[in-house]
């Protein structure tokens, strides 16, 4: 006699294979004749869920174009497309285009301008939020970030001095100290103070509950990195976050947890400020202040949930992403030397000490550093995914690039692969050439994607190239570098981050 156990897991399973394979069948039949990823893509979201635990989505998604063409089915409801005309259809201003419910694993305390999926509430959040970014308002926050880049260069100086004496360069990991100068700057400019990681020269936040509270302490690069990859995951079937603490897979609870504690920190600030407002203690005019001042069209601030939940995004956004994206711009620059030195020669046209500051209005319309960074951005690519997209469904069908998608249907454009598409970027596409950004085309100036396109772009962008600007042309003017890795090795969760990057360091003379 067969076990009741047995019959009803059969009995399941079967029902798991109806569902799927109706859906495949039924649900999604006007994407059948599109080719996809993998078979199971076509069948189920869990074949994405395991590409992006394994942190290889954007390569599996990259391959899957190189074979299939622009068009490549990731989910049964999920088209990447890889056509540079696809951008503006998908992500543009007026096109009704909403997020997707990925975005929902991304949500801490609440809705902030990230991960909210409402078109109303987005544009009342980033006409708050917006006004702290302009490029007037900008340049206010230069002072903050020499603070921080000083005392990276005062910890870099120090470790020139421990070169062996068979070498003229200090080896070290860069890469964990432009964590340290991103976070720290990020603390500066949105909460008033650095969070001592680079005078400390390690992962630790120090933070109380409550203004007078107990001291706790955090690693919080470590944290976001793994809230990142979880969250990555997550996002494929956002109602696994809900039982995250029950998954079987240690890498996703560990993820879960660390978000709750990046959370914590953004917490603790919105309540050590919103106390010394109250009693009229803070003066300073950062980030943090913006928000609490700001006012939507109905003259309504933020509520506490709200601000609690921007002062995140703006400590993620603008520590995590930006110090990815600079180890990446080094890498590519020190893995040719010949363009160091070029860069180098252009640095010290204007900057005529190594030791000198360097003013964001001397080097940023310099056009070899502006390419440089362009390019390692385009190369490397931070943010590698295609972030999804929802055809609106209380609108007709849409076409794009002459194919016709009906409502609901999920559409994204992968950043890397567009940043590298050869009909866009040629044949040396996969190439570092700062060069190629003197003659740029319209279709590759279109194409470049880092930071995001439309009315849902990163709001940020303006500080982040401020202070990607700044190190570049401080830390190129006053030190030569070796590189020691042939490659850099990265795993993507919702950015792409390295493992390492190993250089030698010496101060420059001239």
């Amino acid at each position: 006699m067969i076990p009741l156990v047995m019959i009803a897991s059969l009995a399941g399973l079967g029902l798991l294979v109806v569902y799927y394979i109706g859906g495949y069948l039924f649900q999604n039949r006007s994407l059948s004749d599109i080719p996809a990823a993998s078979p199971w893509a076509a069948l189920t979201r869990f074949w994405l869920v395991r590409e992006a635990r394994f942190g290889r989505r954007y390569l599996t998604v990259d391959e899957a174009h190189k074979v299939h063409g622009d068009f490549v089915r990731i989910q049964p409801n999920h088209v990447s497309i890889a056509n540079v005309n696809a951008i503006n259809a998908v992500y543009g201003h007026g096109n009704g285009f909403l997020k997707s419910d990925f975005y929902d694993a991304f949500v801490a305390v609440s809705r902030g301008l990230f991960s909210t999926r409402s078109r109303a509430d987005h544009t009342r959040k980033r006409k708050i939020v917006a006004h702290t970014f302009s490029a007037k308002s900008v340049m206010q926050f230069e002072q903050y970030m020499h603070q921080n880049l000083n005392e990276l260069l005062n910890q870099w100086d120090l470790i020139c001095e421990k070169a062996p004496g068979n070498s003229k360069f200090a080896r070290f990991d860069c890469l964990p100290w432009f964590a340290y100068l991103t976070f720290d700057t990020i603390g500066d400019l949105a909460f008033g103070a650095p969070f001592g990681m680079l005078k400390n020269g390690q992962d630790t936040v120090e933070y109380m509950d409550y203004p007078g509270g107990p001291s706790k302490y955090m690693r919080a690069v470590e944290a976001l990195t793994k809230r990142g990859e979880a969250f990555a995951v997550l996002g494929c079937l956002p109602f696994l976050k809900k039982i995250g603490h029950l998954l079987p897979d240690s890498f996703l609870r560990n993820g879960v947890r660390s978000g709750s504690q990046a959370a914590e920190i953004a917490i603790a600030r919105v309540n050590e400020r919103l106390a010394s407002t109250g009693t009229n203690e803070n003066e300073r005019v950062d980030i943090l202040t913006r928000l609490i001042e700001g006012k939507d069209v109905n003259g309504q601030p933020l509520g506490r949930k709200e601000l609690t939940a921007e002062a995140l995004t703006q400590l993620i956004a603008g520590s995590d992403t930006t110090s990815n994206t600079l180890t990446g711009i080094f890498y590519w620059l020190l893995k040719h030397p010949n363009v160091v030195a070029k860069l180098q020669a252009e640095l010290d046209t204007v900057i005529l000490s190594p030791t000198d500051e360097v003013s964001f209005q001397t080097v940023k319309n310099l056009p070899y550093l502006k390419a440089c960074m362009n390019e390692g951005m385009r190369i490397h690519s931070t943010s590698a995914l295609g972030l999804p997209r929802v055809v609106p469904i209380d609108g007709p069908a849409v076409e794009i690039c002459g194919r016709k998608f009906e409502t609901g249907t999920v559409l994204s454009v992968p950043n890397y692969t567009i940043h590298r598409l050869e009909s866009i970027w040629g044949a040396d596409g996969d190439q570092y050439r700062p060069e190629r950004w003197e003659t740029l085309t319209e279709d590759q100036k279109k194409a470049f994607i880092p930071f995001g396109h439309g009315p849902r772009s990163c709001v940020g962008r303006n500080v982040a190239e401020m202070e990607l600007t700044l190190a570049m042309a401080t830390l190129v003017r006053r030190y030569d570098f070796e590189l020691y890795q042939d490659k850099f090795e990265t795993w993507e969760g919702f950015l792409r981050k390295g493992f390492n990057c190993e250089v030698g360091i010496r101060r420059r003379a001239t």
